[in-house]
């Protein structure tokens, strides 16, 4: 489909989806969004749904300006996949041993590694500007600075929630590895610093819903969210390269006589801002729950934990800022979920997936998200598939 244009207060809201699927509580927000008087385009992805402070599957394109919470919590939470050498054949007919390698390796939920990960210990990892990364924290918000040992910790770690690792194997029987994490907890205290701070600021006042809270350029306010927002999308870059080093380190291991061999990584952030120029302006452009699909850009748009993902190819779209979806979209809520799906619905919508099956997870069951096919047919104007991938593990927090 192309988009449907709605109106907005200083600009339309362009829509790649169907208005009434939306939730009057994320129209809402979309409204509110396109209220604010830096604003300068509005662009909605098909995965669209209410989220906190901003609607997720939104791109915001703002001029001197950024909102924190239209970023969200989780700065920098992406996607990463690589294709291997292995083929559905070199898989055992039981992956639960896989399963238990990648979750010894990598620590999920709460989790953080006993020893700090060493990208140096990783034959071919790219480790420049590792040193400098681990200096400029000492430059970011003096509220957080308690929090470095969590940080080193956690580098290389999952997560909970929707996070995920995966073993994917695509239409032609290619086995590929993809994970799904972000920039943890120290971008979570971040996030929430920097809103805290926004929310007090004169010119927020007035906003028609306070999470909107801006930060304007040429301001020490701005200045200070914009260096800490930079480091922790670089965290959670970094965490996904090590996590799937880690990952690769357990596939060779699990895989020794097939010697695997792993292609380029491809990775996407899907809660950040990038310095972007459209109609001769310089804007910042906040995409919450969206890729970058700018032309040939690769990106990943994960479905659920039992129904599959898809490796996209960017056409550059400028209407909808060079964007795509990060993922399905939530249909309903966690607590939602929880209270209509049961344990055995999870594990039969994960028929043939070697994942956990267990009441902790029951709000990540499929049932819980849109169809990924659908909304990839609402972005043919935005990308084009390059891969239809089905996991055959799935490893959650």
């Amino acid at each position: 489909m192309s988009y449907v244009e709605m109106p907005g207060a200083q600009v339309p809201i362009r829509m790649w989806a169907d208005p009434a699927t939306v939730e009057d509580v994320a129209l809402r927000q979309l409204q509110n969004v396109s209220t604010l008087p830096w604003i300068r385009g509005l662009a909605v992805m098909p995965d669209v749904h209410f989220g906190k402070g901003a609607t997720v599957g939104s791109v915001i394109a703002m001029q001197g300006a950024v909102c924190p919470a239209a970023v969200g919590v989780d700065i920098g939470c992406g996607m990463s996949a690589v294709r291997t050498s292995l083929t559905a054949n070199d898989l055992p007919g039981d992956l639960s041993r896989l399963r238990s390698r990648i979750e010894q390796a990598i620590p999920v939920g709460r989790g953080m590694h006993q020893e700090p990960v060493e990208p140096r210990d990783f034959h071919g990892l790219a480790t420049a500007g590792w040193d400098s990364f681990w200096a400029r924290f000492q430059g970011v918000a003096d509220a957080v600075k308690f929090r470095e040992g969590r940080a080193v910790s956690q580098m290389g770690t999952l997560g909970a929630g929707n996070h995920f690792i995966e073993v994917c194997v695509d239409s032609d029987g290619v086995v590929w590895l993809m994970l799904h994490s972000g920039s943890r907890n120290i971008g979570k205290e971040l996030a929430e610093h920097h809103i805290g701070i926004a929310q007090k600021l004169p010119h927020n006042q007035d906003l028609i819903d306070r999470d909107l809270a801006v930060f304007v350029a040429d301001t020490p306010q701005m200045a200070a969210y914009r260096n800490d927002l930079f480091w922790a999308q670089e965290y959670a870059k970094y965490n996904r390269t090590l996590m799937m080093a880690l990952l690769k380190d357990a596939v060779r291991k699990e895989f020794k006589k097939a010697k695997p061999v792993f292609e380029p990584e491809i990775s996407c952030h899907h809660n950040y801002v990038a310095e972007e120029r459209y109609d001769g302006l310089d804007l910042l452009v906040t995409r919450k729950g969206a890729i970058r699909a700018g032309s040939g850009d690769y990106g990943i748009i994960p479905g659920s934990m039992g129904t599959g993902s898809y490796i996209v190819k960017g056409l550059g779209n400028e209407r909808a800022f060079n964007s795509a979806s990060h993922g399905a979209g939530r249909r309903m809520s966690r607590g939602a979920a929880k209270r209509r799906f049961s344990v055995q619905d999870l594990a039969d919508q994960t028929s043939g997936v070697e994942c956990r099956k267990d009441s902790g997870v029951v709000d990540e069951i499929p049932a819980a998200y849109k169809p990924i096919e659908q909304v990839i047919d609402q972005q043919r104007d935005l990308v084009e598939v390059v891969a239809r991938l089905k996991q055959v593990v799935c490893v959650k927090g």
